[in-house]
């Protein structure tokens, strides 16, 4: 077994040389024509001689952005990266070099690894290469919601160093602009980002574009606030600055959310490694039980240990997915999705392919169609209908395909196990010696014989079975009983071999398999709302904070405050929308129609205090409780993150460990007490019949 793995890792390191000096020089021709040559440009005269690593981040942005699958990977991270370092090309390059980098020096190996462990077994090393892409994501993922944390936390600081600089200045783009002078903090780029806008001859309409474009709620909450005292100017409040205060509240939710995320990273920081565990024992625990209980041989071996195998496969798959969904705090990935041209968009636009989509399309306005499309908005999903569809389409018919191939595979294994599995009587614990396994072989060699003579005839006899047995120069000594037993075991071996084909149940199995992946990217949504089902309070909670900022600045409406909760909305957004869209034929009804939409009674309370300040009473009025029990909603929004963290963190474990659970009983404990007790029960009859 050494020699084999020494050989396949020469083998390895030999092929992997030859790739990168092939690549080496490919990539050197081209770069002398790319913007590769002008940074060497840029470089003359300033170059030092010690390395720089500065400067190899930016030379392996370009190599990667030249490599076909590398190329995807490095243009995601720098789509999530822009919107962090704004206006900030070195620090895009650099960040998404860095963090490519670690993810491929972590995922190398680990793809190396799992060849030379898995050579023996095709189908697992395949899924199991498949299944690493995906770690891939998590990585980068990983990385720049680090990176998107760490400007959360910066934000700390950064605000208050502004009131320090306004109590100065007792100017807001002045106090801003002194602020952001420190180069060491990222979210300074964000800073003078928001002084350019404020100073700006349209404020108003760079603030919109602003908004699609910020890393987090809370700097464009900053944003907003910090225009707004421009506009119409500070007030005091109780001997205090509004300005302030409401600055003072956005760091208060920063907090609360600091702390949430800090909390979730805690409790799912294992979840992930121990959902994909069980892909990875399968192989070490499959030779375990083999070489300590022989019998188990033909399980894990035959058709039995494949079908467990591929339903531990597919429940690690689902479980990670989900464990993924239920962890998802919202960071700067959801911002980006909107902006990638997907493989769904391209195969949609051609015609051919565009008609026959169409056809599992519900029709625009049917029950059906605003179901799905309810699905979509509920869940936030990047998502059109026909990628919807595409995807539930092209899962349908891979998994159709691949259970089609997985029975045909079970059949040529339940075969080769016939032809290969030494014919003796195996122990109940231990393995044949060697001297055993030899004789037990050429039993097997010479049962092979016969049963090559009578493959696929269906209509053979015992006697014909008996008297090629006879022939047979193994058993030209043998006696009548012996030859009995013989011909009775080839007549077993060759009854399987006959009737191991496609069976119309299978067909009908795979085509069942098709459904349930057809419905899987439905369920998924379904899944993912009722996630976001669980931070409705949470999101009510952050409404009342931004009432609370905008009810005592000057000439602030209702139609701003809802403006601003559609800004700010996730789950609520589309009712909120409508509302807004409806504003103007009607501010009553339209919050009584949206009153109407939502279910939530914390939403619903907000509506009725909305709706008095239309007709009635002054907006400050309306939300007198936020401000006077502001202490009160503080201590409920963190009790409420509480368990918002407990439910999920229960989710999330019932969840993850839901394949390795499966993996132990199903692949481990079941077939060692099935096949043992079955063994056992085979020994008392034999034991029996002798007496």
């Amino acid at each position: 077994m050494s020699n084999n793995l020494i050989f396949y890792f020469m083998g390895g390191s030999a092929t992997l040389f030859v790739i990168i000096v092939i690549a080496y020089i490919i990539l050197s021709k081209k770069m002398q024509k790319s913007e590769y040559k002008k940074i060497q440009k840029l470089q003359q005269g300033t170059k030092q001689n010690k390395f720089s690593m500065e400067v190899l981040f930016q030379k392996l942005y370009l190599t990667y952005t030249k490599i076909p699958v590398i190329k995807r990977y490095a243009l995601k991270i720098r789509r999530r990266l822009e919107i962090i370092n704004i206006d900030d090309e070195y620090s895009t390059r650099k960040g998404t070099a860095k963090i490519l980098t670690r993810a491929l020096v972590i995922i190398v190996p680990i793809i190396v690894i799992t060849i030379m462990i898995t050579s023996s077994n095709l189908l697992l090393m395949c899924i199991l290469l498949i299944f690493e892409l995906f770690m891939i994501d998590t990585l980068i993922d990983g990385s720049v919601d680090k990176m998107d944390n760490k400007i959360l936390k910066e934000q700390i600081d950064f605000f208050s160093e502004i009131r320090h600089a306004y109590h100065e200045f007792n100017m807001v783009e002045e106090a801003i602009y002194q602020v952001s002078q420190d180069e060491e903090m990222s979210v300074s780029r964000q800073g003078e980002k928001i002084y350019e806008i404020l100073i700006s001859n349209d404020p108003e309409n760079e603030l919109e574009k602003y908004y699609d474009i910020a890393p987090n709620s809370f700097l464009k909450e900053f944003a907003g606030v910090s225009y707004l005292t421009k506009e119409f100017g500070d007030r005091k409040v109780d001997g205090a600055s509004l300005y302030l205060k409401n600055v003072n509240n956005i760091t208060q939710e920063m907090q609360l959310e600091i702390l949430k995320r800090d909390k979730l990273n805690y409790v799912f920081q294992s979840l992930s490694i121990i959902s994909i565990a069980p892909v990875l024992l399968l192989e070490p625990l499959k030779s375990w039980a083999i070489s300590n209980f022989s019998f188990t041989a033909s399980w894990y071996q035959g058709k039995p240990g494949l079908i467990v195998q591929i339903l531990v496969l597919i429940l690690t798959f689902a479980s990670y997915i989900l464990v993924r969904k239920l962890k998802d705090n919202g960071s700067t990935g959801a911002q980006v999705k909107n902006t990638e041209n997907p493989w769904q968009a391209k195969i949609y636009k051609k015609k051919p392919m565009k008609k026959i989509i169409d056809l599992f399309i519900p029709k625009v306005g049917s029950k059906e169609y605003r179901k799905v499309q309810q699905y979509l908005k509920d869940s936030a999903s990047h998502l059109k209908m026909e990628w919807l569809y595409i995807n539930r389409i092209t899962m349908a018919i891979v998994t159709c395909i691949v259970s089609i191939i997985l029975f045909s595979q079970m059949h040529v294994i339940a075969i080769n196990y016939i032809y290969t599995e030494p014919t003796t009587d195996y122990d109940i614990i231990g393995s044949l010696s060697e001297k055993d396994e030899k004789k037990a072989m050429e039993v097997t060699e010479q049962d092979n014989k016969i049963l090559e003579q009578f493959r696929g005839k269906t209509n053979t006899t015992t006697a014909q079975i008996k008297l090629a047995v006879q022939r047979l120069q193994y058993y030209k000594d043998a006696e009548e009983k012996e030859i009995n037993k013989v011909v009775e075991r080839i007549e077993g071996k060759l009854k399987i071999i006959n009737t191991e084909y496609i069976q119309w149940f299978e067909l009908l199995l795979a085509f069942v398999f098709a459904i349930i992946a057809y419905m899987a990217p439905i369920w998924l949504l379904m899944f993912q709302v009722k996630m976001r089902q669980l931070e409705m309070e949470d999101e009510v909670m952050q409404f009342q904070t931004i009432i609370l900022m905008l009810m005592r600045i000057e000439r602030v409406n209702v139609e701003i405050i809802l403006e601003w909760l559609e800004r700010y909305s996730n789950i609520f957004k589309a009712p909120i929308t409508k509302c807004v869209n409806n504003y103007e034929a009607g501010a009553w009804e339209a919050l009584e129609t949206m009153k109407e939409e939502v279910s939530y009674t914390q939403f619903i309370r907000i509506i009725e205090s909305l709706q008095a300040a239309v007709e009635k009473i002054p907006i400050t009025d309306a939300f007198d409780e936020l401000d006077s029990e502001r202490d009160y909603y503080q201590e409920k929004r963190k009790e409420s993150n509480e368990r918002l963290i407990k439910r999920k963190g229960m989710i999330g474990k019932f969840i993850g460990f839901v394949p390795m659970v499966s993996m132990f009983v199903c692949y481990l404990i079941v077939p060692l007490v099935f096949i043992g007790l079955t063994s056992m029960s085979s020994s008392f009859s034999s034991m029996t019949a002798v007496k």
